[in-house]
Formats: structure tokens, C-alpha cells, sequence
């Protein structure tokens, strides 16, 4: 998978809260004679303390726990991996959450965890720093690998928290959480997959082009078409412009072979960055007349979407194992321009080969995402995959067949990348969230009285978008 500006989905935490049948409650003290929470994720082998940070209403805990590197021989070595525990009380059910990247060392609540009132537990993805083995043997980063670091870490923590589980992450992190369902079906009591790319056959991408064909409105297309055509033209002043920018900030661009190579990439993923940020009236905040505007507000546009520093070295580093994967097993979208000359374009989209180290040894396993896909259309059980309207990412998405049970494919008119189940049509939103609350061991009366029970903080729960470079869900 790849292209275009990734965000990861806001984290978000809740001070108070609502208990199933509506009444406040917050994170409980142990009961007299128990053993303090800290104590028991610390008795477990392989646990340790990096931190706990105060919450009102939760304890909150930033953790190492010790994992093989490879778990069919864990005679080769363990390294640390980071997880945080967001407390709330051992009788509430447990939300079990990847990004598929980094882990927020901030005390955060994904959706689910709002909607089911219950713990959370974060993991960060193998190799993903600090999280990565040293020296690190790259042959190990794969879907079954670290889908075993997700069951070690729930059989470790099941013994505290023993009620429901469900698994949830978004975009790449929705990925994670159904390989985790495929390769472990029998961990979690349910799944909630957001956005979740599906790239089953990688060398064929027409749904990207068909999307991009139908996305908004035409003026929103040819508006932002017409800027990325624009940018590609005035290639040479604006690769000046460039060079003094990567000069003034230290940049280089080894890995992907040149400015020249880097800054087409850039442009490249305008559009897409576009549809995967933005919402249909942020048209408005693009520019009109492309022809006729400055060298500076085509820069200061593609900048503010595509991001000038992303293909430098310094930008594609921390996110070498997400291009690893692409490369290896998840596979990567490629789209054509037609309304763009020939002769302005020199490479097209960069494959993930392009943006890993040379000396990383890269090879396509064109089987793992088949197989996942047939798994998950045959046999998914307990889960949701909701989907934004007007996301690329959603081209090739997950999908149910009649061997799926208690499993939905839902999309979020008019939504992003952000999609989720708040912004479903009331009847689906209504259906998502009594199947979440089911899932977990805590149903509401009915379908039309299923509501998140816990209370919106706007601090805490606002799914404000963090911004990230592009080439990643």
C-alpha cells in the first residue's frame, strides 16, 4: 500500500464518563485486599515500567514488554516493544488498539473505547522505533509476526483484564487489526477496522483511476488537477525554490536518488493527499486559476497537502518499515494522470523499493494479501470495516460474502480517511454501535438506544487530523 499524505487518526481520552445504564463513573480503586493495577502489569514476565502518567479518571502506564524477535524461533533474540494501558477498571471490557506505526506515549482513546466505556491497550508495530530489534533482521517484519506480538500481549494481559476484547486501529492500523483476526480468530470477541486499505491483487489498480474520476464534484477536480499539472510545468523555478529549501534545513535525498526524483514524488501525491486530508469544501482553499497563480502559491498549496520535506531522507527514515512492508506483503497503489502530458512526468509514482535503503533486501509475497482477503470475506465473525466516502484508500477495500457472519462493510458519506462510525447514516451509526456494545459484553437495550457510553470530551475526544508525509494509509 501507499500513496498519498497519511494521517493517523486523532488520539483521543475521556475525563468523565457514562456507565451502562448512564451514570457517571470513573476509574475505580482497587477493591480493599486486591493488588494495585501498576503491581499486577508489572508482576506479568517481561513487563516493565517506563512511566505512569496521572489522568483524571484512568490510570495511565507506558510499558516495555519483551518479545521474540521471531516467534517460530525465540531462540534468536527478544527486543522491547512499547505498549501504553490506559486504565479504567478491570470489570469494563478492553479496546485493543495499533496505529500500525508509532504508539502515542499521551494518554489517547480511540472510538471504540468511547463507545464501549472500557480499557485500552496500545501497541506499537514491530520495528517501528523504539521498537525495532537490534541489529535488526528485516526478514521478521511481516503480518503473521507481528500479529503474534498482538497475541503474546493479550494472553499476557488477559489475566487482568478478563472481560470482552475488541480490536480496533485505523488505516494501517485497521489492517493490523484484521491480520491479527486472521491469524488469531479466537483472541478477540470482536473487530472495528477503519479505513482499512485492501490491496489484493498489487499490479492491479484501475479502482484507484476510477475513484479519482468520480471524487467530489468536477470543479473540485479540475481545480486541484490543474494545480498538480501546473506544478509539474513550472518544474524548473520551483526545483530551485527547493534546493534552497533543502539546504536550509539539512535535507538530502539519497534513499530516493534526487531532488528532481523527490519532487515530482511530491507533486505526484497532491491530489490524492488531497481527498485523503480534506473534505469537499476545502476546495475553496485551492487555488483557482492555476495558470495564473504565483510560483508561490503553487509551492505554498502542494506544500500544505503533499508536505516539500517528506521525500528527504530525514522524512522517509522513521517510516521504513511501513515502505518494507508495502514492498514485501501489503503492496502499493499506482494511479495515471491523463490530464497531464507525457512529457512532464519522468517517473510516475515511486514504488516502495525507491523509498527503503538499498541494503535492505526487499522481496513481493503477491499470496499474503490474498489470502487474507479470502479469509476475511469467507470466514470474518465480529466484524465492522467502516470507510469514508471520499477517501482513496477505500478504493480497494475489505468486503463480506455469505460466509461472513455478524460482519458489516459500512461508509461514511462525504468522509475522509477520518471515517468512522459517528459519522455513519443514523441507522448504520445506530447498528455499528449496538454491535460494538454486543461484541463487548455490555448491549444496549436496543438497536435505537445504542449510544457510546461514555461522555464526549471535546479536549480529549476531538479526532482532529495529525498530519503526517505521504505515501502511507
Amino acid at each position: 500500500m501507499r500513496k498519498a499524505l497519511r494521517w493517523l487518526l486523532a488520539l483521543a481520552v475521556l475525563i468523565g464518563t457514562l456507565s451502562t445504564a448512564g451514570a457517571a463513573t470513573a476509574a475505580q480503586p482497587e477493591a480493599t485486599g486486591t493488588t494495585d493495577i501498576k503491581d499486577q502489569l508489572l508482576a506479568i514476565p517481561g513487563m516493565s515500567l517506563i512511566e505512569e502518567k496521572p489522568y483524571p479518571g484512568y490510570r495511565f502506564f507506558v510499558l516495555d514488554y519483551t518479545q521474540p524477535v521471531d516467534h517460530r524461533d525465540p531462540s534468536k533474540g527478544t527486543f522491547k516493544q512499547r505498549i501504553t494501558v490506559l486504565h479504567k477498571d478491570v470489570s469494563r471490557p478492553t479496546v485493543f488498539y495499533t496505529s500500525g506505526y508509532n504508539v502515542s506515549t499521551t494518554p489517547s482513546r480511540r472510538e471504540p473505547t468511547q463507545i464501549v466505556d472500557g480499557n485500552q491497550v496500545s501497541m506499537e508495530y514491530r520495528f517501528f522505533t523504539p521498537s525495532r530489534p537490534d541489529p535488526a533482521d528485516w526478514s521478521k517484519l511481516d503480518i503473521w509476526q507481528a500479529a503474534s506480538d498482538q497475541h503474546r500481549i493479550f494472553q499476557a494481559l488477559k489475566s487482568v483484564y478478563t472481560k470482552k476484547w475488541i480490536a480496533t486501529g485505523g488505516s494501517k492500523g485497521g489492517m493490523t487489526a484484521t491480520y491479527y483476526e486472521r491469524f488469531y480468530p479466537r483472541d478477540m470477541d470482536g473487530v472495528v477496522a477503519y479505513v482499512a486499505p485492501n490491496d489484493v491483487v498489487n499490479d492491479e489498480d484501475s479502482a484507484y483511476d476510477r475513484f479519482f474520476t468520480q471524487v467530489g464534484t468536477k470543479g473540485c477536480r479540475d481545480r486541484l488537477n490543474a494545480v498538480q499539472r501546473e506544478a509539474l510545468v513550472r518544474r524548473e523555478p520551483l526545483e530551485k525554490k527547493y534546493a534552497a529549501y533543502a539546504a536550509d534545513n539539512g535535507y538530502t535525498f539519497r534513499t530516493i536518488g534526487s531532488l528532481d526524483r523527490a519532487y515530482e514524488a511530491v507533486v505526484l501525491d497532491y491530489v490524492w493527499g488531497f481527498w485523503q486530508y480534506s473534505l469537499l469544501r476545502d476546495c475553496a482553499t485551492i487555488p483557482a486559476d492555476a495558470k495564473a497563480a504565483t510560483d508561490q502559491a503553487i509551492w505554498d498549496s502542494v506544500d500544505s497537502i503533499s508536505g516539500f520535506s517528506f521525500y528527504t531522507d530525514q522524512g522517509l527514515e522513521p517510516y521504513t518499515p511501513y515502505y518494507y512492508q508495502a514492498g514485501t506483503q501489503l503492496g502499493a497503489p499506482d494511479i495515471h494522470f491523463p490530464y497531464i502530458e507525457k512529457k512532464y512526468i519522468r517517473y510516475g509514482y515511486e514504488t516502495p523499493r525507491n523509498l527503503v535503503p538499498r541494503d535492505i533486501p526487499m522481496k513481493f509475497q503477491p499470496y499474503a494479501m490474498r489470502d487474507v482477503d479470502s479469509w476475511v470475506r469467507h470466514h470474518a465473525h465480529h466484524m465492522l470495516f467502516v470507510y469514508g466516502q471520499n477517501d482513496p484508500w477505500g478504493a480497494e477495500r475489505f468486503r463480506v460474502d455469505k460466509g461472513a457472519k455478524d460482519s458489516y462493510v459500512f461508509t461514511a458519506p462525504g468522509l475522509n480517511h477520518g471515517a468512522n462510525v459517528a459519522g455513519l447514516v443514523a441507522d448504520q451509526k445506530a447498528l455499528a454501535t449496538a454491535r460494538i456494545l454486543q461484541w463487548a459484553g455490555v448491549p444496549a437495550a436496543s438497536t435505537a438506544q445504542a449510544k457510546p457510553l461514555a461522555r464526549f470530551d471535546s479536549r480529549l475526544d476531538v479526532r482532529d487530523v495529525e498530519r503526517e508525509p505521504a505515501l502511507r494509509p
